[in-house]
């Protein structure tokens, strides 16, 4: 299919959609930005991102790919579940994959419905194998091989936790803090492509971790303004892994956003010498989470940051699970949070798109979270550095980095979440 998303009175795809619940904490979504021959568009509110996901689903005209680390069977997961199931009744391929632990919570019998209309359904390492402690975390939805919509999300209530026809208004929007990013034109058959690739995987070596190694290793991920940086296991440095560490090395200014922040020492003393060449680096990470071992695994490194003048903060309005790194004119966003399970054991897709007036757009981004985080000072980094946290944080550390995210959410060791 040739896409046409370079009109929008043509594309198929485009449509408006909502602001969000809250325009204050939600600004207006921007225009489009060309880059490259492609449109992208980051999508913030939990409204927009919702509408971004069933527009993309309901105007597919050909096929649909999707693929979730979680899928679950409430209410979010029923209704696009039923918007695929629809997709198969008006002629569309539409195939979806889903980690096992990821989506554990959703019985298998829950796909059942799309794969009796004809969609195809199939399970990342279902059962005990050399790959079953490697996790698929990413999250992405493909459209007619020429749109697509990426990010941190899954398909659970917790990211679209808004008002619906008939509920409270005055509730409280208690929704994740999170982004995606839609992306129309030629780069997403590239994703396509790679979409394939896992899928072969997924239906004839699915738990070979040796096969595994072999796509991450040999997946190319182009190196113009756009590179597809797949992250998985390794005996090497992923492209996802090598391509940050790169950009590291002679940073001037780094703005990152992750809801699980435990890098190795290569990494953080790459951070730190931002600040001794005289650059700038800012660091939001979760004042709150489902997964209080993580932010015990990042305060360990707290410390070692702030004496290289590193600027740390903890986003406080909402749980966060946002993913945006930017260095210098180089923007990263996908499915890897900045720790080591992410950069070197789960299967992860970050896109790296460089361009300047993206790059701005996007630390637009970061400093509305910013604006509502705390500053972490080294006075109150020290007041909370007693002997029995750090024991937790040493521990969160190593539990973080070894064990899957949904095991890790029930060990929260003491620490506040």
């Amino acid at each position: 299919m040739v896409c046409r998303c370079t009109d929008d009175n043509l594309c198929p795809h485009v449509m408006e959609i909502p602001t969000g619940n809250n325009p204050t904490t939600y600004p207006d979504p921007p225009e489009w930005f060309d880059v490259g021959g492609n449109r992208l568009r980051l999508v913030r509110a939990p409204a927009v991102r919702l509408a971004a996901l069933v527009n993309l689903l309901e105007r597919a005209e050909k096929s649909l790919k999707l693929f979730f680390y979680m899928f679950e069977d409430d209410r979010t997961g029923r209704e696009i579940l039923d918007i695929l199931i629809a997709a198969c009744n008006r002629g569309l391929q539409v195939e979806m994959m889903v980690d096992s632990f990821g989506s554990n919570g959703a019985p298998r019998k829950f796909f059942a419905p799309l794969i009796a209309a004809g969609g195809k359904f199939k399970v990342f390492s279902p059962s005990f194998s050399s790959s079953y402690f490697v996790r698929n975390h990413q999250k992405m939805i493909i459209a007619d091989d020429c749109c697509a919509l990426i990010g941190g999300f899954n398909i659970t209530d917790q990211y679209f936790n808004l008002h619906r026809p008939g509920e409270d208004s005055d509730s409280i929007d208690d929704s994740w803090e999170d982004l995606g990013l839609e992306i129309e034109g030629p780069e997403v058959a590239n994703l396509a492509n790679y979409y394939r690739l896992l899928a072969n995987w997924v239906y004839r070596d699915n738990g070979n971790i040796r096969s595994l190694q072999k796509m991450v290793r040999h997946w190319k991920a182009g190196d113009g303004q756009f590179r597809w940086l797949l992250g998985g296991p390794s005996n090497r440095l992923s492209r996802w892994a090598r391509a940050i560490k790169n950009d590291l090395e002679n940073a001037r200014t780094l703005d990152l956003v992750s809801a699980y922040f435990s890098p190795g020492q290569g990494l953080l003393r790459r951070i730190a010498r931002i600040s001794k060449r005289g650059g700038k680096s800012r660091i939001i990470l979760p004042g709150e989470t489902d997964n209080a071992a993580t932010i015990g695994a990042s305060r360990l490194l707290y410390g070692y940051l702030l004496k290289r003048h590193a600027r740390i903060f903890e986003y406080q309005s909402r749980r966060l699970h946002t993913k945006l790194v930017i260095v210098d004119d180089a923007v990263y966003i996908g499915s890897a949070n900045f720790d080591l399970r992410s950069l070197f054991i789960n299967v992860e897709m970050m896109l790296r798109i460089e361009d300047a007036g993206f790059a701005r757009h996007a630390s637009g981004i970061i400093d509305i979270l910013h604006e509502n985080s705390q500053a972490i000072t080294p006075e109150l980094h020290k007041s909370r550095r007693t002997f029995l946290n750090r024991i937790r944080w040493t521990i969160s550390y190593f539990f973080v980095n070894t064990l899957d995210y949904s095991v890790t959410r029930r060990l929260n060791f003491g620490i506040k979440k």
